[in-house]
């Protein structure tokens, strides 16, 4: 079974494609049904309906190719509640050979242009009576490429007003950057400006300690509001104290008319003004000894919530935020201004030493709200060589469908393509953004939803379909997105409902329905309608039918999302007693014979990516920082099957004189002095030269024509690379680097270790320093057997000083896990004197008469008040 190509016709990869009928087999699969959906994937021959869409009037499910059709009576079977539904007089033609395209078998995804609030489809079926056929098919569906504009204006679209305004823009400008840093950016600024659509409504915000909004609409001279930075106000405040105010009954969309305010105006209302402003911004950076600067960017982000709930219903805008240092005044304050307090960090987090932590990360909540009640998108761009307070956004920039960058200078072409990047434009010169989407998810009675894992709120809808089992963002089948894009990506998590009815061999359905304003303004509604079949215990088709990438993916989300609430260590020991169930279920083996563990091909992957997942970034938080981990676990919650991989089991290529690049092992043995790697992890792309390459590189023979192969050999990498930096967004950094240089680091930290320092190895060879555990060791069922073992008793309440250190001897285990006092166990083991708290000293006189038989002892420190990585 090709997934990919499933993916590619339904914008969907399950992690398992057939379904067990009980839910004690579900509960086997160790994993959880689950889908992967990208809403906006790119379809070569989508068909787009230019009309309103036949809807059920029992469970709202959207007519689809798997409805059974009654043409003499001209009734339609909902797939999923069984309910007859009559066709409306526009289907007044409708016949086995003449069926509208949402009945084509082939159209499991199609697209409706809600360009009305009411379409008289009459008029257009009943003009074109055989609209079954090509030529008069045309009529009533469009291919992506055609223009929607010609046949409907902009004023006539429901959610656009009759002056045609577009989305808003405000754009949020820390001050406090140094000059030259901050003339980039308002370059950067003047650019995205002049490429806006006139009808793109903008608005500017600076700040320091103090907040200052910018009156666009003032003629005479410059205009600002000043609020201070120290105080949080109430969306009412903001709005008082701007003199704006929503009108009760205002169209959706429409700035209103009797309201006179500058502060959010169309491009062509204030081009010159807000030109004018940008380049009048200048650095209040003022240098005071022992102090950082006084930034209010909780305050400034506040308030700007406040101008578009005032100035904007929701239909769609963008806050974007320009910063290059923490928060250290007013709401949402990071660290304060005293050089002598420390920004916080991981270990702080842990140990409760981040004073403002808590509060600033409830402060962001509470905006989160706000912002995904308005469909406003919150942005950040942190370029700084210090932490922005983006851990404490997190939050409120992910709920809401926005874009983070971290950057070290508003100077660097990250910046500047990732920005460039948002403002692109489709083929019709519209931007190429998506905002106000809903998500609804229809299903068959038998199949319940759990919840969705990524950018996107919960609107706790409920129906009969909705399990009571809550993961992530659950309690509902529908979910607000307040932006997407064509490779957002939703992890959707379902269960058994009534497990008695369910027949094996039969189908079930699961519908998918995403709402969304397009970038002309208009509304569009893509419905997906998926079908799987409900298989028989052992069945062979649930081992076919396992996606094993999609499979990693999900599990990826769900590991961050408990880590979110847990420690790392607890994290990786579920990682790992999941990945030793799944192993237990499906692999072959005979018992008290580890060296007979098979896993089949549909399996052989998985373990794999459960073993580079453990040790990154995502989950061992080591040499990250609280900023740069939530950057890594927010992009991973967005990013499809294939960009998650990349980020969990990083891609290495190997270019060398014996022919075109080949994929090696991600093991430091792939490591050669005549060879260049290439090394992808999604965030850094790595050109990696062997030392004799380097050596060869710098002698200038890629320069001699005599060695035009070795000059071929050397800009292969440097082309690859470049097209995989262009094509991401945010921007990986490249890194050129040569063997045994500093900069091999970011390719030695993502290798397997199978040659370290306790191995033995070839002199001048490269080794890795590590204590962490080999790939080959978790592959090996033998490791699963004894961590199975020895950690097994301990986590069944087998209490410390009662540890049967013989009964793991006689079960043939070489590693034995203690847990207790580092520092107490090491002092009593060496001779020292100590006083053990937990009174294990004859579990410690056991341990020294035992310890020749063993081949390993394994510590976990444990502070009963204060846990720890």
């Amino acid at each position: 079974m090709d997934f990919i190509e499933l993916e590619a016709i339904e914008g969907l990869r399950w992690s398992w494609n057939s379904w067990p009928t009980s839910k004690s087999e579900v509960s086997a699969l160790v994993i959880p049904l689950s889908v992967l959906y990208t809403p906006l994937l790119q379809y070569n021959d989508i068909p787009l309906l230019q009309y309103d869409p036949l809807i059920c009037n029992r469970c709202g499910a959207i007519l689809n190719p798997f409805a059974r059709v009654d043409y003499p009576s001209r009734l339609w079977m909902c797939p999923f509640c069984y309910q007859k539904n009559p066709f409306p007089r526009a289907y007044t033609g409708i016949e086995e050979n003449n069926i509208p395209a949402e009945l084509f078998p082939t159209y499991t995804t199609v697209e409706y242009h809600q360009g009305r609030k009411t379409l008289n489809t009459s008029t257009v079926v009943n003009s074109n009576p055989n609209w079954g056929r090509t030529s008069s098919f045309q009529s009533v569906v469009s291919s992506p490429s055609s223009s929607l504009v010609a046949t409907f204006s902009s004023s006539s679209l429901s959610g656009v007003d009759s002056k045609g305004n577009g989305p808003g823009f405000v754009f949020v400008v820390d001050t406090c950057s140094p000059e030259d840093e901050l003339q980039a950016l308002k370059n950067e600024l003047l650019l995205v400006i002049a490429q806006l659509p006139e009808n793109a409504l903008v608005g500017l915000v600076t700040f320091d300690s103090m907040v200052a909004v910018h009156d666009l609409g003032f003629m005479e001279c410059s205009r600002v509001v000043l609020l201070h930075g120290d105080r949080e106000l109430s969306p009412g405040q903001v709005q008082e104290f701007l003199g704006i105010s929503r009108p009760k009954h205002q169209l959706l969309g429409r700035t209103s008319a009797n309201q006179k305010q500058g502060f959010l105006l169309p491009v062509s209302e204030c081009e010159f003004n807000i030109t004018t402003a940008i380049e009048e911004i200048h650095s209040s950076l003022q240098t005071v000894g022992g102090h950082r600067p006084q930034r209010s960017t909780g305050a400034a982000i506040s308030t700007s919530v406040g101008l578009l709930e005032g100035c904007l219903a929701n239909t769609g805008s963008r806050i974007m935020v320009f910063t290059s240092g923490p928060t250290t005044l007013g709401p949402g304050i990071v660290v304060d201004s005293d050089l002598s307090k420390y920004i916080r960090t991981h270990r702080d987090l842990i140990n409760g030493q981040a004073p403002h932590y808590d509060k600033s990360c409830n402060f962001y909540k509470q905006l989160a709200g706000r912002l995904s009640d308005a469909s406003i998108v919150l942005d950040l761009f942190g370029c700084s060589l210090d932490q922005v307070g983006a851990s404490e956004l997190k939050v409120a920039i992910e709920s809401s469908g926005g874009f983070l960058m971290l950057g070290e200078s508003f100077e660097s072409d990250q910046f500047k393509k990732c920005l460039r990047h948002i403002f692109k434009r489709d083929t019709d010169g519209h931007l190429n953004m998506y905002f106000d989407a809903t998500i609804e998810i229809v299903t068959t009675r038998d199949v319940k939803i759990c919840g969705a894992l990524g950018p996107c709120v919960s609107l706790k809808k409920k129906s009969s379909s909705v399990s009571e089992n809550e993961i992530g963002q659950g309690g509902t089948c529908w979910w607000k997105l307040c932006t997407l894009t064509n490779k957002t990506c939703i992890a959707l998590l379902f269960e058994l409902g009534n497990e008695q009815n369910i027949q094996p061999g039969s189908a079930f359905f699961v519908q998918f329905i995403t709402r969304y304003r397009y970038g002309n303004g208009g509304i569009r509604q893509r419905v997906t309608t998926a079908a799987r079949r409900w298989v028989g215990s052992r069945s062979p088709e649930i081992a076919s039918g396992f996606d094993q990438e999609a499979a990693a993916s999900v599990m990826a989300r769900l590991a961050i999302h408990r880590a979110e609430r847990c420690y790392a260590r607890d994290v990786i020991r579920w990682i790992d007693n999941m990945l030793i169930k799944f192993a237990s279920k499906f692999g072959d083996y005979v018992q008290e014979d580890p060296s007979s563990f098979r896993l089949s091909s549909n399996f052989s992957l998985y373990p794999q990516f459960m073993y580079y997942l453990r040790r990154s970034q995502f989950i061992d938080v080591f040499n990250s920082s609280p900023d740069e981990t939530a950057f890594f676990r927010l992009m991973l919650n967005q990013e499809g099957v294939v960009g998650s991989l990349i980020m969990i089991q990083p891609t290495l290529f190997q270019y060398s004189f014996d022919g075109p690049p080949i994929p090696v092992l991600l093991d430091i043995s792939s490591i050669s002095p005549d060879v260049i790697l290439l090394f992808d992890s999604y965030f850094h792309v790595v050109i990696h030269y062997g030392s004799r390459i380097a050596q060869w590189r710098k002698l200038g023979y890629d320069k001699d024509p005599n060695h035009e192969t070795f000059r071929k050999l050397l800009e292969a990498p440097e082309m690859d690379a470049e097209q995989l930096v262009a094509d991401r967004v945010p921007l990986p950094k490249l890194v050129r680097c040569d063997q045994h240089s500093s900069q091999a680091r970011f390719l030695l930290a993502k290798l397997n270790p199978s040659v370290t320092q306790k191995s033995t190895h070839t002199e001048g060879s490269d080794i890795i320093f590590t204590d962490d555990i080999n790939k080959r060791d978790v592959s090996n069922s033998n490791w699963a057997e004894k961590c199975a073992g020895a950690f097994g008793r301990l986590d069944h309440g087998c209490k410390i000083d009662q540890l049967p250190l013989k009964w793991a001897i006689s079960k043939n285990l070489r590693k034995v896990g203690l847990e207790g006092d580092y520092q107490a166990v090491t002092k009593y083991l060496t001779g020292c004197q100590v006083v053990t708290g937990w009174k294990i000293r004859n579990t410690l006189d056991e341990v020294i008469s035992l310890a020749s038989a063993l081949d390993n002892i394994v510590y976990v420190y444990v502070n009963r008040r204060e846990p720890t990585f």
